[in-house]
C-alpha cells in the first residue's frame, strides 16, 4: 500500500513542529545548545502526545552531520536513516516484548561497542515500565555510568511502575495532554494542506474525541475523511463519532429546570431508540451540568471550558434564571450516582430514576426571601404592623434588628422566671432598684437570699442552677456568705465565676458586694433536718458521679462550647 496515514505523514520532524510540549522542547533545545545533555531521559505522559516523536528528533539532533544541533537538517544520511527507522546506531526497543533479564544482558554487551556511523548510539525503549524487576536491576549500573557514546531514552505512560532507583539516574520530562484548541488548530492545518473542507465545529468535535492526544485526533480525522470524503458535513461527524446525544442535552437540562419529569422521560426514550449508549450518555449529561455550573460561576467568557463562543452563550442563556446552589445540587446528584450507573445492569432505568429525582427536587429559596418570611411571621406574632401597614424601616434594617436581637429574645421559660421574680420581689427585676446603698441591719437573710437567687435566675440561668443548692450563712453590710455541702460538684466552677456572682449581687443590692463561698460539712447527728442533710449528701455524691461520667465527657468533647447546666437526680 502506498497510502500513508495522517498520523505518520504529519509526524513532527523538528522540535518546533511538536504541538503542546513547549517546556520539554525548550529544555532539550537549551541542553543541546549549551552542551549539557544528560545521558538518560524518561519521557512520561499519556498516549499520543509525542514521547517517541521527541525521542527521534533528539536522536537526529545529536547525530546530524551539522550537529549536535537543535535544528536537525533532515537531509543528511543520519537524519534520513533515523527518520526511516533503519539506523544501526538508533535502536527502538519495545519494552513489552523485550522485558526479560536476557534482553537487558544482551543490551549491556552491545553498549560496549562504538557506534557504526553516527556520533552517538541511542537506545529508545518504549513502554519501559513493562520491564521486569530483575531487568531493571540488571540495567542499574550501566544506566548510572554508560559509555560516553551512549544515550538512553525511556518512554512510558505509567511512571509509577518504574523503580525509583531508575528514575533517580535519569532526567525526567512530563508530557502533557494537548488542549482541544491546539488539536483543532493542528487538524485545521492538515485539512488545508490535504484539501479537506469542514467546519470549525466539526474540527472541535474531532479534537474533543481525541481526549488530549494529537495522534488520536489525526487518526480520527483520517477516519472521518474515509467516511465522508473530502467535503465533510457536521451531521456526518456527529453520526460517526456518536455525538447524536448532544442535541438532547440542552433540551434535557431545560426540562429538569422546568421540573417536567415527563419530558425528561420522553427524551430519554427517544434517545434510547435512536441508539444512544445510556452509560455514555450519562457521562455526557454529567459533563453538560458541569459546564452549566462553571458558566454560572465564571461567566460565558471563561477559558476554563474548551467550548465555542456560541456554545458558551447558549449555556449562559439557559442558566440565567437558575441559581448556583440549585446547579450544585444537580451536579452532586449526578456525581453520587456515577458509580451506580457504571455498574448497573440496566443503565436506562437507573438514569430514568435519577432524572425524575432531579426534576422533582424542591427549589431552594434565596436567603433574602426566607428572612422576609420570618420577619412577617414575627410581626404577626408580636401584634406589630403587618407588611405595608405603616412600617417605615427598610427590609435590610429589619433584618439587622432581627439578627441582632436573636440572642436577646426571651423564651417562654424566661418570661415565667421573670414573673416569679416579680411575685417574690416586685423590684427584683430592676437592677439597683431594691437596696440602693447598704443592706438593712434587721433584714431577713433567707428572704434576701431568695430574692438574689431569683434575680440571678433571670439574668443567668446556668449560674442560678449552680447556686440553687447553696444556703445563706450571713448577710452583712457589703458581704454575703453562702455555704455549700462538702464535695459539691459545682463549687469549683462557682469559684471561677465568683466575679460574675459578685457583679450580679452588687447590681441587685445597689452597691459593691463581696461574696464568700464556703464548704460546710453535713451535721448528721443534729436532730433538726438531719435526714435532709443526709439526702443532700447522697444527692451531691450522685451528681459528682454523673459529672465525671465517661459518656458525659465524650459529649462535652464532641460538642464545642457545651456545658452542664443542671443535674437532675431520679
Amino acid at each position: 500500500m502506498d497510502y500513508l496515514v495522517l498520523a505518520r505523514k504529519w509526524r513532527p520532524q523538528r522540535f518546533e513542529d511538536v504541538v503542546g510540549q513547549e517546556p520539554v522542547v525548550r529544555t532539550l533545545r537549551n541542553a543541546i545548545r549549551n552542551q549539557r545533555l544528560a545521558h538518560a531521559f524518561v519521557f512520561s505522559g499519556p498516549r499520543g502526545v509525542g514521547k517517541t516523536t521527541v525521542a527521534r528528533i533528539l536522536a537526529k539532533a545529536v547525530n546530524c552531520e551539522q550537529g549536535p544541533t537543535e535544528t536537525p537538517c533532515n537531509e543528511c544520511v543520519h537524519c534520513r536513516e533515523i527518520r526511516d527507522g533503519v539506523s544501526l546506531d538508533v535502536r527502538e526497543i519495545d519494552g513489552a516484548s523485550n522485558r526479560g533479564i536476557d534482553e537487558v544482558r544482551e543490551l549491556r554487551e552491545n553498549i560496549k561497542f562504538a557506534p557504526v556511523s553516527c556520533r552517538y548510539k541511542i537506545y529508545i525503549i518504549d513502554e519501559v515500565h513493562m520491564l521486569t524487576r530483575e531487568a531493571f536491576n540488571a540495567l542499574l549500573k550501566t544506566l548510572e555510568e554508560p559509555p560516553g557514546h551512549t544515550l538512553f531514552i525511556f518512554a512510558t505512560t505509567e511512571t509509577s511502575k518504574i523503580p525509583a532507583t531508575i528514575l533517580s539516574r535519569c532526567q525526567c520530562h512530563d508530557f502533557r495532554r494537548a488542549s482541544i484548541g491546539r488539536i483543532a488548530e493542528n487538524l485545521k492545518t492538515i485539512a488545508g494542506a490535504e484539501g479537506v473542507s469542514l467546519s470549525d465545529q466539526a474540527l472541535r468535535w474531532i479534537a474533543e474525541a481525541a481526549d488530549g492526544s494529537i495522534r488520536d485526533g489525526q487518526s480520527i480525522f483520517d477516519q472521518v475523511i474515509a467516511y465522508a470524503g473530502m467535503s465533510i458535513e457536521d451531521v456526518q461527524v456527529e453520526e460517526l463519532l456518536g455525538f447524536t446525544e448532544r442535541k438532547f442535552l440542552p433540551q434535557l437540562s431545560a426540562a429538569v429546570f422546568q421540573r417536567d419529569a415527563g419530558a425528561c422521560l420522553r427524551m430519554l426514550h427517544d434517545g434510547y431508540y435512536a441508539g444512544i449508549d445510556m452509560a455514555k450518555f450519562f457521562g455526557a449529561l454529567l459533563d453538560h451540568f458541569r459546564s452549566l455550573l462553571l458558566v454560572k460561576i465564571l461567566g460565558a467568557e471563561t477559558e476554563v471550558l474548551e467550548l465555542s463562543r456560541e456554545e458558551k452563550a447558549c449555556l449562559a442563556e439557559q442558566v440565567q434564571d437558575v441559581g448556583r446552589e440549585e446547579l450544585q445540587r444537580y451536579a452532586d446528584i449526578l456525581l453520587a450516582e456515577e458509580e451506580s450507573v457504571r455498574k448497573s445492569g440496566n443503565p436506562r432505568l437507573t438514569l430514568e430514576t435519577i432524572l425524575v429525582r432531579m426534576a422533582y427536587l424542591e427549589p431552594l429559596l434565596p436567603i433574602e426571601q426566607v428572612l422576609e418570611r420570618l420577619e412577617r411571621m414575627e410581626s404577626r406574632l408580636s401584634g406589630g404592623p403587618r407588611e405595608g401597614g405603616g412600617g417605615n424601616r427598610s427590609a435590610s434594617a429589619r433584618r439587622e434588628s432581627t439578627a441582632g436581637a436573636m440572642d436577646r429574645r426571651p423564651s417562654k421559660m424566661d418570661s415565667a422566671i421573670h414573673e416569679t421574680v416579680r411575685e417574690t420581689d416586685p423590684e427584683a427585676g430592676t437592677p439597683g432598684g431594691l437596696y440602693s446603698g447598704s443592706l438593712p441591719v434587721d433584714g431577713d437573710p433567707a428572704r434576701l437570699w431568695e430574692g438574689l437567687k431569683q434575680y440571678i435566675k433571670n439574668q443567668s440561668y446556668p449560674l442560678w442552677s449552680k447556686i440553687e443548692s447553696g444556703q445563706v450563712r450571713a448577710v452583712e453590710d457589703q458581704r454575703i456568705v453562702i455555704g455549700f455541702p462538702m464535695d459539691y460538684v459545682f463549687l469549683e466552677d462557682l469559684q471561677l465565676q465568683k466575679n460574675r456572682l459578685q457583679e450580679l449581687a452588687g447590681t441587685y443590692f445597689g452597691g459593691q458586694m463581696t461574696v464568700h463561698l464556703e464548704s460546710v460539712a453535713p451535721d448528721v447527728s443534729a436532730s433538726n433536718g438531719s435526714r435532709e442533710r443526709v439526702e443532700n449528701g447522697e444527692r451531691n455524691q450522685k451528681r459528682q458521679e454523673a459529672l465525671h461520667s465517661p459518656m458525659l465527657q465524650k459529649v462535652l468533647d464532641l460538642f464545642e462550647g457545651a456545658e452542664v447546666r443542671e443535674i437532675i437526680s431520679r
